[in-house]
């Protein structure tokens, strides 16, 4: 179903936390945070310490829904002190479901950059307006049950359901076989060609000289 007149109003996000990520310590246990972009609106959560695998974050941001945008990027990564963040996993998160019905609590996939597995990010979206849109649908929709006016029964008629089985028409007029001649009083009988003969302007084949010899 699509979902319209979202542009401007508020969508909350609720980055719940992690669940098997993938380890990017050898040693020490990794400190995971996520970063949420939406429309070119980012949000980083705090840090989750010695984190690991399964990191707890319950940190909440709201973004200002732009109309067609219903997408959702999400990238979860591990500080580090003295060198670059680990990249961990990224993922798209759809809003088709919160948008039509105004809440969804689901978890989400993340993949690496060459699209392996790299573990999931719970999320909980809650979106106020999703009542109210599906009211103004509603009362704009016909009612169930309402008659249908049937425009074709004002201008045609009920078809017969016998048809007489004869018509009063005169029969048709009997006329007596005009006499014809015998065809010999008019074509008299031709006589038939003689067998065709040899032409005397064609000499019999071979024809010498026009065709080469074979060997």
């Amino acid at each position: 179903m699509s979902v319209s007149g979202i542009q401007g109003h508020p969508l909350e996000v609720t980055v719940v936390g992690g669940t098997r990520l993938k380890d990017t310590e050898w040693i020490s246990r990794q400190d995971p945070y996520v970063c949420v972009e939406y429309g070119g609106n980012k949000f980083r959560t705090r840090t989750c310490t010695d984190g690991g695998k399964n990191p707890t974050f319950q940190e909440k941001f709201v973004f200002t829904l732009i109309e067609g945008l219903k997408e959702i990027n999400v990238a979860v990564w591990n500080r580090n002190t003295l060198t670059y963040d680990d990249f961990i996993g990224s993922g798209k998160i759809h809003l088709q479901k919160v948008l039509s019905q105004g809440f969804d609590d689901a978890t989400w996939t993340l993949q690496t950059i060459t699209g392996r597995y790299a573990g999931e990010l719970r999320l909980i979206m809650h979106y106020a307006n999703a009542k109210r849109a599906a009211t103004g649908n509603a009362n704009s929709a016909p009612r169930y049950g309402a008659p249908v006016p049937q425009a074709h029964g004002a201008y045609y008629s009920q078809p017969p359901t016998a048809y007489p089985s004869s018509f009063p028409y005169p029969p048709p007029a009997t006329y007596p076989p005009a006499p014809y001649p015998a065809p010999s009083a008019y074509y008299p009988p031709q006589p038939y060609p003689s067998p065709p003969q040899a032409s005397a302007y064609y000499p019999p084949g071979p024809f010498p000289g026009i065709y080469p010899p074979l060997y």
